[in-house]
């Protein structure tokens, strides 16, 4: 036992101390190489370093950031999520173009970028950013009129391009990974953008490597503007977002924010346009356009409200989706009230007829004196889909059922 009591932590081999401390914040890593030189040689060490997170730390300021950069930082940097300073009371320069430049070259491997509450309208273009980037993820960020433009001069690329010209007419390949510009950028999630425009979407026709788009409430964004970047042929080929495999529209239904239903530019038939993510007020809209996507192959619903027949009608274009997924969904069944008498009921015998003729219902089961089953309209949907698009795989998590428009929500949760 006397052994056990005088054993301290310059006992246990330096792999493990550096488990130990991955599990610290960036902060109280900083404090922990204070400790001693042997610990602040283990802070340093790069595993540690790999994905760095400062959105909890609030009290960041941009002379925080230089010496994280200088001390801390390096190469196996991959992930970096920074909290701006838009919301806070102190204000002032958060990002600079300097720092930008010294990341992209001490961290080479930096893949992902996510920015909070950043104004980065004092940034001249988004080519300042680190050319190793694959996503990029903006929340709440003020961005300026032309931040996504890649057609704007850097001196400091076109000096480099100087310098090579002679291997630039031999056939040799440029420095970029991606365009002349260096933006390899593959995935962009714009969330909750007040600032984002048709024009900034325009900007990202340029984008060579661009293939998933996520827009989550941004409010500026209009149908035109989506059909005017839509993925379709040309005399001169494919023009517009060609790349892009995944699109994410979703609308939370803010207050102070008219709902443009940007989601009916998809009516143009974008070309190449693999997987489609709809949520909240743009689902309505998106249904109706998605139906001229011939080459759709998964669509997912959240965070909306839909009826058993709305699904049905949508989707019966869709013969090559191949995964269709729903997403805190609230179902609304299709209830067969009894005609009064002496008025007419051919509207509600017509959609019964159609519903049943999507689910291959036989003679047996098409008695409209039967009384149905609302308590559970999954099945009714399974089978109308089944019918639709035998290929296609359902998905249903945590989706509810409404008995009735009148009623609470039933406590019917599919995962």
């Amino acid at each position: 036992m006397e052994e056990f009591t005088g054993c301290n932590l310059d006992y246990f081999p330096e792999n493990i101390l550096i488990d130990v401390l991955s599990y610290l914040s960036v902060r109280e890593l900083v404090r922990a190489g204070r400790v001693c030189k042997r610990w602040k040689r283990l802070v340093k060490d790069q595993k540690l370093w790999r994905s760095v997170d400062l959105t909890a730390w609030k009290g960041v300021t941009s002379r925080i950031l230089w010496l994280l950069l200088r001390q801390y930082l390096g190469c196996g940097l991959r992930c970096l999520r920074l909290r701006g300073l838009l919301l806070s009371a102190r204000g002032g320069v958060f990002l600079s173009e300097s720092w930008l430049k010294a990341l992209s070259t001490k961290c080479p491997r930096l893949t992902k970028l996510y920015l909070l509450h950043a104004d980065l309208r004092g940034l001249p273009s988004c080519r300042v950013l680190p050319r190793s980037l694959r996503v990029l993820e903006l929340c709440g960020c003020e961005l300026p009129r032309d931040f996504f433009n890649q057609t704007l001069p850097d001196p400091q690329e076109r000096a480099e391009s100087t310098s090579s010209a002679q291997q630039q007419r031999s056939g040799h390949e440029g420095k970029g990974p991606g365009s002349t510009s260096g933006i390899a950028i593959e995935r962009l999630v714009l969330n909750n953008m007040p600032s984002f425009t048709d024009q900034h979407l325009k900007s990202l026709t340029s984008w060579e490597k661009l293939s998933r788009l996520e827009l989550r409430d941004a409010f500026r964004v209009t149908a035109s503007g989506l059909r005017t970047c839509a993925a379709k042929d040309d005399l001169s080929g494919v023009r517009g977002l060609s790349r892009l495999k995944f699109l994410e529209i979703g609308h939370t239904g803010r207050q102070g924010y008219q709902l443009q239903m940007a989601s009916l530019g998809l009516g143009t038939g974008w070309v190449g346009l693999e997987e489609l993510s709809l949520g909240g007020k743009e689902v309505g809209p998106g249904l109706l356009s998605a139906r001229r996507l011939k080459d759709l192959k998964r669509l997912c619903l959240w965070a909306c409200t839909l009826g058993e027949l709305q699904i049905v009608r949508s989707c019966k274009m869709l013969r090559g989706l191949r995964q269709l997924e729903f997403l805190d969904v609230i179902f609304q069944p299709r209830l067969r009230l009894p005609a009064a008498e002496g008025e007419g009921s051919g509207d509600g015998r017509e959609e019964q007829q159609e519903s049943d003729a999507a689910a291959g219902a036989d003679s047996s089961n098409s008695d409209e004196n039967k009384a149905p089953d609302v308590s559970d309209p999954i099945p009714s949907l399974r089978r109308s889909l089944a019918a639709q698009l035998p290929s296609c795989t359902l998905l249903f998590t945590n989706c509810s059922v409404q008995i009735n428009p009148f009623d609470e929500v039933s406590n019917i949760v599919y995962m």
